[in-house]
């Protein structure tokens, strides 16, 4: 069989795998985003309690390897009565693992940003949770983005390491179909240009964002 007629033969298992990549990358995304948020906002509270939990939490997280983690939750968490399937193991892992990232990057932000305007906004009567909302927030997020994004796109790629527990995205089909061919150079190939087209999608939404973001400069 010629490398073509593999490639298309293969696209149809390779579509899917890459439709479940996507699936769980969405929602790695948007709940480690949620769960970043929140620890960044622990990191910079006047708590000393929580500051120290998200340092443990994130100095955990980034401190022990994605894999590692992929298997205490699916195979570790039985030991204590807690069964998960699959696809919410792997989300719930990649989730957990990017958030520390993504907090980090929101800290450093909003720590980024200068004293005065914490001042000035208190000088207008504003409360600590109104200035990090509408004063903080805005200009934070415009520094993190370049950050967030490199996160986000290395999640793209970590989403592989969930094939370790059966489920069945883009590098496990590629493998699947590696299994009956035994053809594995154009595959996989073919599976690190999905990966590289999934991330620059990410990268040009990036740059999209960023102007928007720069657009009220501007005025």
């Amino acid at each position: 069989m010629s490398t073509t007629s593999l490639l298309v033969e293969s696209l149809p298992a390779l579509a899917q795998g890459a439709v479940l990549t996507v699936k769980f990358a969405v929602l790695s995304m948007f709940f480690g985003l949620i769960a970043g948020a929140v620890l960044a906002l622990m990191g910079v509270s006047h708590s000393r309690t929580l500051n120290r939990l998200a340092r443990v939490y994130v100095s955990v997280m980034r401190g022990t390897p994605l894999l590692v983690q992929i298997f205490v939750i699916y195979y570790g968490l039985p030991s204590f009565n807690i069964s998960l399937d699959p696809t919410p193991a792997g989300v719930i892992a990649l989730s957990a693992n990017v958030a520390a990232y993504l907090s980090e990057s929101m800290r450093g932000a909003i720590l980024g940003i200068h004293q005065g305007q914490w001042l000035a906004a208190y000088s207008l009567g504003l409360s600590r949770r109104q200035t990090l909302r509408y004063v903080i927030a805005p200009q934070a997020l415009r520094i993190a983005v370049p950050s967030l994004s490199n996160s986000l796109i290395s999640l793209i790629k970590d989403t592989s390491l969930v094939s370790v527990i059966t489920v069945t995205e883009l590098l496990r089909s590629a493998q699947e179909v590696i299994a009956s061919t035994y053809q594995p150079l154009p595959l996989y190939l073919a599976a690190a240009a999905v990966y590289w087209v999934l991330c620059q999608i990410l990268e040009l939404l990036q740059r999209w964002y960023e102007r928007r973001l720069a657009l009220p400069s501007r005025h």
